[in-house]
Formats: structure tokens, C-alpha cells, sequence
């Protein structure tokens, strides 16, 4: 498991628990990447073109969570790329509910042998990622980890989105 910083915890497994608002702007994205610089620029721009294709990519309502979502694909694609020895990136985005979910997996292995890689001195992406999403994990897969975190799609008062 990543490790944490401060009294924030990451939240357990979602698919235990059901999201009380009914499906808003459902969609879903998978794809992988070779694992090279250029597959976060490319994850980032699939994300951002996924986003405004569901409408979430609205200027006047939704533009945070566009450069939110992106920003946070960067430092989480860049953080497997740089903590795998594995041959693939795996990227997966779902809408539905109220909530966005992305997880980011290296399919091979990791260096420390635990499937989840851990954050190093002046790895700051883990930090953004604690600070701007909802919720975040990591879990073991395979031989691999994901690490996956949710933002809220919600504009209105009260949906517990969270602000940047």
C-alpha cells in the first residue's frame, strides 16, 4: 500500500458501496500504453478528449475537473512509469453516479515486491493526488498495483465534491 502522509487515510475498496445519486453522464474508457515518457502526455489527452465526449469538460461548470483529472493522470501515470518493470501501463476511466474513478495499473512487476509501488523523497504526485481527490488507493494486482482515486462530478451544492 502507498504510503500516507498526514491523517488522511485512503478510502477502502469502492465496490463494496453504492453512490446515493443516480447516474449522471455515464462513460468508460480502457486503454494501455507502452511504458515511455510519451504515454503520459497520451494518457492525458485521452482523458481530456474522453471527458469533454461525456460533456464533463464544460468551461463553465466543469473545467477543474478536466485539468484536475488530467493533472492527476500525469503524476499517476508518471509515478507507474517510473516505479514499474513492467511492459504495460493500463489506464481505465469511469463515469457514472456523480463520480469519475481512474485507476492507473503496470501489468509486470514492481521493484519492492508488494504490487503497489510507494512514494519516494520528492515524489510530490502521490501528495497531489491525497490532496485533490475524494478518495484514492492503492491495491496489489497480479504482479502489478493500480493505483486508482475518484473525484466527484456534481456542480451543484452539497454533492460532497470536492474543490481543488
Amino acid at each position: 500500500m502507498l504510503q500516507l502522509y498526514g491523517n488522511r487515510r485512503p478510502a477502502p475498496h469502492s465496490a463494496s458501496g453504492a453512490f446515493p445519486q443516480p447516474p449522471l453522464r455515464a462513460g468508460h474508457l480502457s486503454a494501455t500504453y507502452a511504458p515511455r515518457p510519451s504515454a503520459v502526455r497520451e494518457a492525458r489527452a485521452a482523458v481530456r478528449r474522453h471527458l469533454e465526449e461525456w460533456g464533463l469538460a464544460e468551461p463553465d461548470a466543469s473545467q477543474d475537473l478536466t485539468d484536475t483529472t488530467a493533472l492527476l493522470v500525469s503524476e499517476v501515470a508518471t509515478h507507474a512509469l517510473l516505479h514499474s518493470t513492467g511492459d504495460r501501463i493500463t489506464l481505465s476511466l469511469m463515469a457514472a453516479h456523480g463520480v469519475l474513478r481512474c485507476e492507473i495499473g503496470e501489468i509486470g512487476g514492481l521493484g519492492d515486491g508488494t504490487g503497489c509501488a510507494r512514494p519516494t523523497p520528492g515524489d510530490r504526485g502521490m501528495f497531489l493526488v491525497a490532496a485533490l481527490a475524494r478518495r484514492w488507493g492503492c491495491e496489489p494486482d497480479g504482479p502489478g498495483g493500480t493505483v486508482w482515486f475518484e473525484l466527484g462530478t456534481c456542480v451543484c451544492d452539497g454533492c460532497d465534491r470536492r474543490q481543488p
